[in-house]
């Protein structure tokens, strides 16, 4: 998710604080002289400038403990429009770009945000829970921001009353992949259609290389379907990636229900997902036999459920529990058909795979409220505490069936001054006359305090990992056009059996917005250590690269950053070009806050649930 820079390598140190400090503030100092031509060519157009809040950061729940225990008499709902501002709410942002968003789009109905409440009239206040719930709207795809106030009747009285004030992200939203003569790739969707909480998504391709030439891949989410906090989606496409060349070959019918652990005080979670999908040959010679073509069918089925112990009783502490989930996964990828290059070689996305998994997860976590981490300004949810999980069960592919058993721990920290540090750990290994396939991640990662610098807010970001991989037989190599790799590498023939990353990342939040869109340029640089294979087409252990770019959002908006960069890769490496320059839309920087996950195989060479920060 991140690159890396080069600049600060270890910021969080009394000492390499201040020299920081001076290295910004130094009128003579190599960045003030960038940072003077760069950044103030991007910002010094003030549109918008009164909803960029200021930094800040706070105990969610701190707010709601003065009234503790008092009985919740109503809940109101308001909905703010893109005019005002969580800051300042006597302020109102009126131009064109405001006026139009709030002309176009559906404020989400009272009842879809009522129904997003655990907390209820009647019931006693939960400082902790009343905060988990406020966290929880946040987390919304079509929510931007939330809080929940308290509404005092009487000092004297046992009862208050809440206020819960939510704003849209602008659902609406599109985006065009491709746009030239041979090829068009369109997407349009909306994330909160009627502003009823549900999801419409339709994207279509045409491109004379294939046959057929057009294609469309069509979507419909309902998010918490009768306020049950359940979500049901169909999707229908045949233009999905192909499991191995990425071609957009893939047809297939996708059904999905989904009851996530919405909060540490929910007693179970559950998810049900179906496939059946197959490839076509839409490309080269338009046949079956050509042999860049790879063909497969397979229909999956994926459930899970788990089981939050002594949930109800947690939800009258005072404190913050140590929460204990029991988990049952069953996952079956029954390959009918697979693609014969593969015949005799353990490949998982392409091969027939099928697991029961149990896991214990031991958690407690609580969360900062803050900002300026992964958004331009709106509030973003930041977990302290820890979170431990351990996997048993079985698992076999093709013909392989083996015992399998890991761990994934984490732990967070949130420093009184605003640094954020990250402890992973994940292994996990097969069993087989004895340990087999074992495979362990751990590292760290760290943001500094924000550094403040005239009018600009600079936060130094740095990620060290390492992955080894021991007595291997049919696992994936381990590889670096990934998150713990080099950022924007993109060739998979690199690969390797031990892995070490340094990942680091300046980026500065500019001041000044322009039609709401605000700006972050940033430095970057990666150095990766891996440990060749026979079957690697490169066989040097360095790989490293340098370069920057600016990353553009308007929160207000459901559609995701749009990143520029520029990226130069000093070592030359074959079909990969030195300079890589390109523009990445729709990325998601939002931290996933999920209490637990479903019970699943060590994850190396991806971040599926962008656990790791």
């Amino acid at each position: 998710m991140f690159a890396a820079g080069m600049y600060f390598a270890f910021p969080f140190s009394a000492t390499a604080q201040s020299r920081i400090d001076t290295m910004f503030r130094n009128k003579n100092g190599f960045f003030f002289k960038w940072a003077q031509k760069g950044i103030d060519a991007i910002s010094r157009n003030g549109a918008d400038t009164t909803d960029y809040r200021a930094a800040y950061k706070s105990h969610v729940e701190t707010y709601y403990q003065p009234y503790e225990g008092k009985i919740i008499r109503h809940i109101d709902i308001e909905a703010y429009g893109f005019e005002k501002s969580f800051s300042d709410t006597t302020t109102s942002i009126k131009y064109f770009g405001t006026n139009l968003l709030n002309h176009l789009h559906t404020k989400t109905k009272s009842w879809v945000i009522r129904n997003n409440l655990f907390i209820k009239e009647g019931m006693p206040l939960n400082a902790n829970m009343v905060a988990d719930n406020e966290r929880y709207l946040r987390s919304l795809n079509y929510i931007r921001d939330a809080r929940i106030l308290v509404k005092m009747i009487d000092p004297a009285s046992d009862s208050v009353d809440l206020l819960v004030v939510t704003k849209d992200f602008f659902s609406l939203t599109g985006e065009i992949k491709e746009l030239n003569i041979p090829e068009q790739l369109v997407n349009v969707s909306d994330e909160n259609f009627l502003g009823f909480g549900q999801l419409v998504s339709a994207t279509v391709l045409n491109d004379n290389s294939r046959k057929p030439h057009a294609g469309a891949d069509l979507r419909y989410n309902k998010y918490n379907v009768f306020g049950a906090f359940t979500s049901l989606g169909v999707e229908y496409s045949n233009i999905g990636n192909n499991l191995y060349t990425g071609q957009p070959d893939e047809e297939g019918v996708y059904i999905t229900a989904d009851r996530p652990l919405y909060s540490q005080y929910a007693s179970y979670y559950w998810s049900l997902h179906l496939s059946d999908a197959l490839s076509h040959p839409n490309y080269g010679t338009f046949q079956s036999t050509d042999p860049d073509f790879y063909r497969y069918h397979y229909k999956m089925l994926d459930a899970t459920f788990g089981y939050n112990i002594g949930a109800k009783r947690s939800r009258n502490s005072v404190v913050v529990p140590m929460h204990e989930v029991l988990s049952m996964r069953y996952y079956n990828y029954n390959f009918l058909e697979s693609p014969h290059q593969f015949y005799n070689q353990f490949v998982e996305l392409l091969n027939s795979r099928q697991a029961v998994l149990g896991q214990f997860t031991l958690f407690k976590q609580q969360f900062y409220k803050t900002n300026y981490v992964l958004g331009f300004g709106t509030t973003e949810d930041i977990p302290y505490g820890f979170n431990l999980s351990v996997t048993g069960g079985w698992y076999r592919l093709k013909t392989l069936s083996r015992p399998y058993f890991g761990i994934d721990a984490n732990r967070y920290f949130f420093s009184d001054k605003g640094s954020i540090t990250q402890l992973f750990l994940r292994t996990g290994t097969y069993i087989n006359n004895g340990l087999q396939d074992a495979t362990a991640l751990l590292g760290v990662s760290a943001y500094s305090r924000l550094i403040y610098w005239k009018s600009y807010k600079i936060r130094q970001f740095i990620r060290f990992s390492y992955t080894g991989q021991f007595n291997t037989y049919a696992q994936e190599p381990l590889r670096i056009s990934n998150p713990f790799g080099l950022e924007y590498f993109n060739r998979d023939s690199v690969q390797g059996t031990q892995r070490i990353t340094l990942r680091s990342q300046t980026v500065i939040f500019c001041r000044g917005k322009i039609l709401g869109f605000a700006f972050a340029p940033y430095l970057s640089g990666d150095i990766s250590y891996l440990t060749t294979t026979v079957q690697s087409m490169a066989q040097r252990p360095w790989y490293y690269n340098v370069g920057g770019g600016v990353r553009v959002r308007n929160e207000n908006l459901v559609f995701g950053t749009i990143d520029l960069h520029a990226m130069y890769y000093p070592r030359k490496i074959a079909t990969m070009r030195r300079f890589v320059i390109g523009v990445s839309s729709n990325l998601r920087f939002r931290y996933n806050s999920n209490y637990v996950t479903a019970p699943e195989l060590l994850e190396y060479n991806s971040d599926v649930n962008d656990d790791i920060f």
